[in-house]
């Protein structure tokens, strides 16, 4: 009892509690899944090209679906709609298992179940990412997100490293694992508390047609704060990621093994966890607009650093550095999407938002893959560093609205019936 009331009030409250256990075993697996197909798909071919296709093939659904996804957390009850989303996730990992048990030597398992997982993302995050404000008091609602952050950038740390290893050891045992965690955190999401969830249903009521199925669209049009820091984001990671091109700079570059690459990848949550402690200590004060213009040239920055780096500390280094700026734009952002957005729109935003997030990862991916086959890893991580730098150096000019945000609870919504 005494050690439950020194959590913090959220995690005292028992759906919100649940919904972090579940998000928290849900990321484990999807980091320890990344590790495995990556080395897996790398092998096939040796060519970073594949890489790129396997984001192609998890975002191609996304800017397909979007919308509907949106509608749909709208209209039902989200916690049903995200436990469909995690059945998804655990045949794929199912599926997965079975392309390994037969020797995983073909592209093509692995580009349809990528695109699979990219359908139950744009099914599921919607829903999911609208249900914290639905079972959390607004006052508690900052730690919230803090908190589901903390448990992503957790699991990034921890389970590459163990998806790494247990791969090194038997690859079937990371997708046995993936599956027994995706199961846990379908079993917290089935029980969440119905009664509150259930007003989304009223909802729909008043959000029916094509023109409700837009609605999100407009709002981030109509709020240039939000479309600033959203389209920001997507620009920076879009070109200056380089997780895609990890197998790459693990095994030709760092000479190093599957263990070197779980590694790298948990390098980056490092720098974010750190972050994160540091937010929930000491939350963003005045100049949140200039805040996320300077993290934003920071990310860049590392990833020059990166791209330029043959010792392996360094680049542990600069990956952790990317991780600490990313934790702090994805921060402010999503403070501010949070604060923006009117509940009856929330699914339908979130979803919008999701593009643009899946688009700087997925379709970055690929664009890290492409620029690495046609110009070489180290040109193209390099050259996406400096891109994201002119991004935050021009960005003032295109959107002066978000560099001019001075602290992100002035923020309101802007709300219009559909």
């Amino acid at each position: 009892m005494r050690a439950r009331r020194r959590l913090p009030p959220v995690m005292q409250q028992r759906d919100y509690a649940l919904l972090w256990v579940a998000l928290l075993v849900m990321a484990f697996a999807t980091q320890m899944t990344a590790v495995a197909v990556g080395w897996q798909v790398y092998a096939i071919h040796r060519n970073p090209f594949d890489l790129g296709l396997i984001g192609l093939a998890e975002f191609l659904p996304l800017p397909l679906l979007a919308l509907p996804a949106g509608h749909v957390a709208d209209r039902f009850q989200r916690r049903r709609v995200f436990a469909v989303s995690l059945v998804v996730e655990i045949a794929v990992a199912g599926l997965l298992l079975v392309v390994t048990l037969a020797g995983a030597r073909q592209l093509w398992p692995f580009l349809v179940l990528a695109a699979a997982t990219g359908v139950a993302g744009a099914l599921g995050a919607p829903a999911g990412r609208s249900i914290p404000p639905e079972i959390v008091a607004a006052e508690h609602l900052p730690s919230a997100m803090a908190l589901r952050s903390i448990a992503g950038q957790a699991a990034v740390i921890v389970g590459p490293a163990i998806g790494g290893v247990l791969f090194a050891v038997q690859p079937e045992l990371v997708y046995a694992l993936a599956i027994g965690l995706l199961a846990a955190g379908l079993g917290c999401i089935l029980a969440l508390g119905a009664s509150r969830l259930a007003e989304t249903e009223s909802v729909g009521e008043r959000v029916a047609g094509l023109r409700g199925m837009v609605a999100g669209i407009g709002f981030i049009r109509r709020t240039p704060v939000l479309l600033g820091a959203i389209s920001l984001d997507l620009f920076a990671v879009l070109f200056g990621g380089a997780v895609a091109l990890l197998p790459v700079f693990a095994r030709s570059i760092l000479h190093t093994g599957p263990a070197g690459l779980g590694i790298l990848r948990s390098a980056p949550a490092v720098g974010a966890l750190l972050a994160g402690a540091m937010l929930t200590r000491r939350p963003l004060g005045r100049n949140a607009g200039r805040t996320l213009l300077f993290v934003v040239g920071l990310f860049g920055l590392s990833m020059v650093v990166f791209g330029l780096s043959r010792w392996f500390a360094l680049s542990l280094v600069a990956l952790a550095v990317s991780g600490f700026a990313d934790m702090i734009s994805m921060n402010i952002r999503s403070t501010t999407s949070a604060l923006a957005t009117p509940d009856p729109l929330r699914g339908r935003v979130n979803s919008v938002e999701n593009v643009f997030i899946s688009a700087s990862n997925e379709l970055g991916a690929f664009e890290s893959g492409l620029a690495a086959a046609l110009i070489g890893p180290v040109p193209a991580v390099v050259a996406g560093g400096v891109v994201t730098i002119g991004i935050a150096a021009v960005w003032p000019r295109l959107f002066p609205a978000l560099a001019r945000v001075d602290r992100l609870e002035d923020v309101r919504p802007e709300w219009e019936p559909a």
